[in-house]
């Protein structure tokens, strides 16, 4: 009853979008919906700065199915020419844009219920939050899973306390940086090594959801 009443103002893809949390996500893997996102921001500040890019691919029955894949580039309002040398997006530029509001509806209608996976995920999650925030909506319902935490569980990482960059796990894993500082291309990145920590996890044992999203360690997730 008090989620009628909470979404009874919303806007009907928000309410299309909560509608998807209605079950508990399963706890095997192969049963999970994943989507491994990425955002290209104007920097760093989570209040003054905005995304540019979003790039997600979903994960299904452990594989990557590059089918159901999402590449959306949002209109700059804030512009930073200091940070076009990173992600080469420009102002104007030939490349299709969509507002703010739209890029983050078409976000919420490709995520549905899905486990969220990022790098260093805390980032990315707050820029879509932000971005909520402003159309005056509440925060992502999604769980999130953060492929630096993740890396931390299993035997390779020597150093529990260092900080693992999406480069550095590229070279773990030997994977080539194709597209690196892309949304879309950071994200197929992410879900290579979030598959490859998976298959390292299970080694040792079969992980659950469970298991993946526990973390002694809260610090940096949200």
């Amino acid at each position: 009853m008090f989620k009628d009443i909470f979404n009874r103002h919303k806007p009907e893809f928000w309410k299309d979008y909560t509608s998807h949390f209605k079950n508990e996500q399963p706890q095997e893997l192969a049963a999970v919906r994943f989507v491994v996102f990425d955002t290209e921001t104007t920097g760093l500040d989570i209040v003054e700065d905005r995304i540019l890019s979003i790039g997600a691919i979903s994960i299904v029955d452990l594989r990557i199915d590059v089918g159901d894949s999402l590449e959306t580039y949002v209109k700059q309002d804030v512009f930073n020419i200091g940070t076009v040398g990173i992600h080469g997006i420009l102002k104007e530029g030939s490349i299709h844009k969509l507002s703010e509001t739209v890029a983050i509806k078409g976000f919420l209608d490709y995520v549905e219920n899905a486990v969220l996976v990022a790098h260093h995920a805390a980032f990315d999650i707050a820029m879509i939050n932000a971005g909520l925030a402003r159309m005056g909506l509440p925060k992502l319902k999604n769980k999130v899973l953060d492929t630096g935490v993740l890396f931390k569980k299993t035997s390779l990482c020597e150093k529990k306390h260092d900080h693992y960059s999406l480069d550095r796990l590229c070279a773990v894993f030997n994977l080539k940086k194709h597209d690196r500082h892309t949304a879309s291309g950071d994200a197929l990145l992410t879900a290579l090594i979030f598959l490859k920590v998976v298959s390292h996890l299970s080694k040792k044992r079969k992980p659950n959801l469970g298991d993946l999203l526990f973390n002694s360690d809260r610090r940096g997730l949200w």
